[in-house]
């Protein structure tokens, strides 16, 4: 499952704009928007603090957040962030408020496993990670913090596609029409040469030269 829930204070936003948002900022808040579940967009005003460091402390997009606005408890699910281009600090947040059959899209980290019985790296074989992450449509209250994939037993010139990965209960991979790829185990220049043992052929004798006659 997703990282723990966490919570939120903020303050709704009767004004909207580019105006409203600069003023926000001015007082060290952060503006953002709750929106879904057939109700009203909601603007409100989150303290810079507190989503500065959920923002960067991992996990964001992945874990549902409980925000409550001037005494309302809203389920949430962060759905994108901006960042000001140069200083790296929150400048607006997207919400995506939950409902109890909310089901979305999102990009889970893969983690690999058990890389020391893989035959394939144990020679000097390369894991070469074709994606990081994968985009999987689930429920909004199962959201895997990642997807596992055991590399036990892949060799040089083997592909883990997304069959060979055990998916929790209603985790479905957004790509659909295909088994694709997330990983594969390549040679490299440092691989362990295989012993093979060889024996020389004995060299033909020279047939005997014809006699003169």
């Amino acid at each position: 499952m997703s990282h723990d829930t966490y919570e939120l204070k903020a303050e709704a936003r009767e004004q909207v704009g580019k105006g409203s948002a600069r003023a926000v900022r001015r007082n060290g808040k952060v503006p953002a928007v709750i929106y879904g579940d057939r109700q009203p967009p909601l603007a409100i005003a989150l303290t810079y603090k507190d989503i500065y460091y959920k923002i960067h402390g991992g996990g964001f997009l992945t874990t549902i957040a409980t925000i409550d606005v001037d005494g309302k408890k809203i389920q949430v699910l962060p759905k994108d962030f901006q960042l000001d281009p140069v200083k790296d600090f929150p400048v607006h947040v997207d919400f995506l408020r939950i409902g109890k059959d909310t089901e979305v899209n999102v990009d889970v980290p893969v983690h690999f496993i058990n890389e020391d019985k893989s035959p394939g790296i144990k020679r000097g074989g390369v894991l070469n990670i074709v994606r990081h992450e994968v985009e999987f449509h689930c429920p909004a209250n199962a959201i895997p913090e990642f997807i596992t994939v055991d590399l036990t037993g892949a060799d040089i010139g083997d592909s883990i596609h997304i069959s060979a990965v055990t998916l929790p209960a209603g985790v479905k991979p957004v790509i659909s029409d295909r088994d694709f790829t997330i990983a594969t185990i390549a040679g490299s220049s440092a691989m362990k040469p295989e012993v093979e043992e060889t024996t020389e052929a004995a060299a033909p004798e020279a047939a005997p030269a014809a006699e003169e006659k």
